[in-house]
């Protein structure tokens, strides 16, 4: 599943972006959509993303929560990448996989749950590939303001989200 995390996202997907700018602080919310991965998914899961970032103390605190998945659920993640196109992970949610950054926590489920954390410099791994380098914490919160990130959540019958 994936979703949008701007005010730019994609008209099925209902999202907002509220900005308290006398606190440097943003709050994000969105459904997550199946028909928006790429390529899409026709599943009954559904979930929702909330985030509030704080630029002052350089951390987003999220909660992510999941629920109908067809197959236990692998990982989630933040993605780089505008729409339509498959980005790389800028960060992990949680991961039952063995592959994310040390501390990354276990998704609940197997085929619902809600996951919750706070994100910061250190857990931003990239993608390299794309010139994000691990640390870039200032690249994750411009890819945010301009709708070029996504989350989504993998499953071992969709392992690509």
């Amino acid at each position: 599943m994936k979703l949008a995390l701007t005010m730019c996202a994609l008209a099925a997907v209902a999202t907002a972006a509220v900005a308290d700018n006398r606190h440097n602080i943003t709050r994000y919310a969105t459904n997550l959509e199946t028909y928006q991965e790429v390529p899409a998914l026709s599943t009954p899961a559904s979930g929702r993303f909330r985030a509030v970032l704080n630029e002052r103390d350089q951390t987003i605190e999220y909660e992510l929560s999941y629920t109908g998945l067809s197959s236990a659920v692998a990982q989630a993640h933040i993605h780089f990448g505008q729409r339509g196109v498959n980005g790389g992970i800028m960060v992990f949610l949680c991961s039952n996989l063995g592959n994310g950054p040390a501390g990354t926590q276990a998704c609940p489920g197997p085929t619902q749950g809600s996951v919750s954390g706070t994100l910061a410099p250190a857990d931003v791994i990239g993608p390299a590939g794309q010139g994000i380098a691990a640390g870039e914490f200032a690249e994750l919160v411009a890819a945010l303001r301009r709708g070029v990130a996504y989350a989504n959540v993998h499953t071992a019958n969709f392992p690509g989200g």
